[in-house]
């Protein structure tokens, strides 16, 4: 039999776990997502001391909490601008394509799109960085695209 067709065993063959990938640049957080951080990781502690005796699971649990001490070593907390435009950790009234949205302007590990809450990283909140209520910006290709309503 040729050496092409045998396998000493089946752990040969199985998929590496990688580590969580980490965003490039910056780990700005908001208050609350030095908060929503140190709660994840809070969370993944007992979950670790739930796994005695199921080392893959373990092995999940330790994985996530590396990169959520990660995030928590490196998270920078930044507040909004106060000069009225908007930055991270503003929340911007804006109108676009003649909709009304609320948008917080948030970290990466805070976004929730469908809760219009935007990583500062993203096209729309980079459109948005330094506008000020009643301007209007260019977004996807288009001029005067986004109507900024108001920055809190």
């Amino acid at each position: 039999m040729s050496v092409a067709f045998r396998r000493d065993c089946d752990e040969e063959h199985l998929e590496p776990d990688f580590e969580l990938p980490i965003a490039p640049g910056p780990n700005l957080v908001t208050e609350a997502g030095r908060s929503l951080i140190d709660a994840r990781i809070a969370e993944l502690e007992a979950a670790l001391a739930g796994t005695a005796g199921d080392e893959d699971a373990a092995k999940k649990v330790r994985r996530d909490l590396r990169y959520w001490t990660t995030r928590r070593a490196t998270a920078i907390v930044t507040s909004p601008p106060g000069d009225g435009s908007v930055g991270f950790g503003s929340v911007v009234e804006i109108e676009l394509d003649g909709r009304a949205r609320t948008i917080a302007i948030v970290g990466g590990d805070e976004t929730d799109p469908p809760a219009d809450r935007i990583a500062f990283t993203a096209p729309l909140a980079r459109a948005l960085l330094g506008a000020e209520a009643g301007e209007l910006v260019a977004f996807a290709g288009r001029e005067e695209a986004i109507r900024v309503v108001a920055v809190r």
